[in-house]
């Protein structure tokens, strides 16, 4: 029985963009949004706690308001991504960029009103029994509202960082719905997208991969100054608005959103530092498998089996949920109910945005998948770990809305666990040695990516800010600080990088989370410092790890990890246990590779 590979939409608001419901849907939610805002402006810091009580009301709709905002935003972001040409759905995504300007700029005002209270009076209303369970949000809320600028400065930030901020991240979807790859196969010559050509770059062929990395890097080139332009007034925009809070470091930001201490950054990139020369050794052994003195950019993801057959989509979900099971049934059972309700998005076809996301309808309690499958053990691995998302939300249905609101690390920490469940099950059941070894190597690629390119970005990012405060960079100059942070974090084990990922990478323009780059090797490590437990626990973890993730939208991680696991993130022995497991998958390919060198 073939499955489904677009989604359904309809079972959130039916008719796409055209949609009489989504547009009744916006209507009532900005009714309540502007109710909001006048509730909050007639209101008065609270002088006690009779006062204070009537800021129920108000939290009770804010996260009314806050839950359909996400699932507007949730709607219009498939809508866009399954058809960057989808001009109305692009319309009405600014409509719901403006409503949600407007509710922070509500929040912003009301988080005025809370750092206004005096502690005492603070403390006792943050106990009683109308608020506790938003103990920790609220407390969250007033605490960086102590560091932002007035209230009325705020809003007018957000105001114009829609047209602004965002405006400029939406000029990414625009630059890569025009990017047109020609492809010639079978003497049939078709005009790829960005997210097919993607595709092509992990085929098994070299020369093929070669071909098209030539054309990729020659498309982003023909539009650099559009993504220079773009990357320039994102940054600066984010920029002026940290000089005028007075927050000298830009990681300060991010490092909020992920509610995690730079101590913890330090840290994990301290012992991924320590790692890599076994990462080297991994790509000096797949080069020389690969009949090359080193690998170029193309090579690094590519398969070692030149052979290697396409998995079908019916065999690659079956595989999903069978691996699931075999660690949480309730995660198997999450992950058939997704596909049987067509909820993944994964068919291979032109017009669709690259890359992959997983995105949340609070609402209604759904979610969706999005990726372009392909038939690699890369797409496999991408939709175990978009479908680790979709439990987590999943799992977090049941929570009050506002205390939903979990961080990216620990957001990529479900995802990425989901990949590992599935991989290593992979492994260990393969039917032969070239099978597993082929399987090992795809767990290992997981390590190169999170602890190399990943990392590649940091220090690209990094970099790029602390020249973007003094003067607006050129496309040649951001690609050269692109190269030389490859260069960096590979240890210049490549023969080649690639000049143009900072302007085909999403990540770099997205503004709702800045530094859209360490919480993915966060992520990555913390869910394998996560599995190291599990396989110490047994099948008792399973409900251990739905509680942690129950949790991830009330604490900051140094406290997750306390309480769920009694570890401290601050100091080097949670993470190394995490690196000692992937460098045992990476002396075992050495060792399973040895006779073949």
């Amino acid at each position: 029985m073939s499955l489904q590979q677009t989604w359904n939409l309809d079972s959130v608001f039916p008719g796409g963009a055209d949609s009489a419901e989504l547009s009744s849907f916006l209507e009532a939610l900005q009714q309540d949004i502007q109710q909001l805002d006048q509730e909050v402006k007639g209101a008065k810091v609270p002088a006690s706690l009779d006062e204070v009580s009537a800021t129920q009301n108000i939290i009770e709709l804010y996260g009314s308001c806050f839950a359909r905002i996400r699932e507007a935003s949730a709607f219009v972001s498939c809508l866009t991504a399954q058809n960057v040409n989808d001009k109305k759905a692009s319309q009405i995504s600014g409509r719901v960029m403006s409503l949600s300007a407007v509710l922070q700029s509500v929040k912003t005002q009301f988080d005025n009103l809370l750092r206004g209270m005096n502690d005492e009076l603070w403390a006792d209303w943050i106990k009683s029994e109308k608020v506790a369970e938003y103990n920790f949000v609220l407390n969250e809320s007033r605490d960086q509202a102590k560091e932002k600028m007035s209230p009325e400065l705020e809003s007018l930030a957000l105001a114009l960082g829609v047209d602004g901020y965002h405006g400029w991240s939406d000029m990414y979807d625009t630059i890569v719905s025009k990017i047109k790859i020609p492809y010639e196969e079978n003497g049939k010559t078709e005009m790829l997208s960005a997210g097919q050509a993607f595709n092509k770059l992990h085929d098994p062929r070299r020369e093929v991969r070669q071909e098209l990395f030539e054309k990729w890097e020659n498309a982003w080139s023909a539009s650099a100054d559009y993504c220079a332009d773009t990357l320039n007034h994102l940054s600066g925009f984010r920029l002026k608005l940290y000089e005028k809070r007075g927050w000298d470091d830009v990681l300060k930001e991010p490092l909020a959103i992920g509610r995690m201490t730079k101590e913890t950054l330090d840290t994990m990139w301290g012992v991924i530092q320590d790692t890599k020369p076994v990462l080297v050794e991994y790509l000096n052994r797949k080069a020389k498998l690969l009949g090359l003195e080193a690998l170029d950019w193309t090579d690094v993801d590519a398969p070692i089996r030149t052979s290697a057959a396409k998995i079908p989509y019916e065999e690659a979900a079956a595989s999903v949920v069978e691996q699931f099971g075999k660690f949480n049934p309730k995660m198997a059972e999450f992950a058939q109910m997704a596909f049987d309700k067509g909820w993944v998005e994964a068919e291979d076809r032109s017009g669709k945005r690259p890359g992959a996301f997983c995105t949340s309808f609070p609402n209604s309690k759904q979610t969706r998948v999005f990726m372009t499958f392909g038939g690699t053990a890369s797409n496999v691995s991408t939709l175990a770990h978009e479908l680790g998302h979709a439990y987590h939300q999943h799992v977090m249905d049941g929570v009050p809305v506002l205390n939903q609101r979990y961080a990216m690390n620990v957001a990529e920490t479900a995802s990425t666990f989901a990949e590992m469940i599935v991989f290593d099950a992979l492994v260990k059941g393969a039917a032969d040695e070239q099978e597993k070894l082929a399987l090992l190597e795809e767990k290992v690629q997981r390590n190169v990516a999170f602890f190399m390119n990943i990392h590649a970005r940091f220090l690209f990012e990094t970099r790029f800010y602390e020249q973007r405060k003094t003067s607006l960079l050129s496309a040649s100059e951001i690609s050269d600080l692109m190269v030389e942070a490859q260069k960096e974090a590979y240890l210049g084990a490549l023969s080649s990088y690639h000049p143009h990922f900072w302007a085909s990478k999403l990540h770099f323009y997205i503004t709702r989370v800045p530094f859209y780059n360490f919480p993915y090797t966060f992520g990555y490590m913390f869910s394998t410092g996560l599995y190291v437990r599990a396989m110490e626990e047994g099948s008792s973890f399973a409900d251990k790890y739905d509680a942690l993730l129950r949790d991830t939208g009330v604490m900051t991680v140094e406290n997750l990890a306390k309480k769920h696991l009694d570890v401290d993130l601050t100091q080097r022995d949670f993470w190394q246990s995490a690196a000692d497991l992937c460098i045992s998958d990476v002396k075992q390919f050495l060792k399973m590779t040895d006779h073949l060198v």
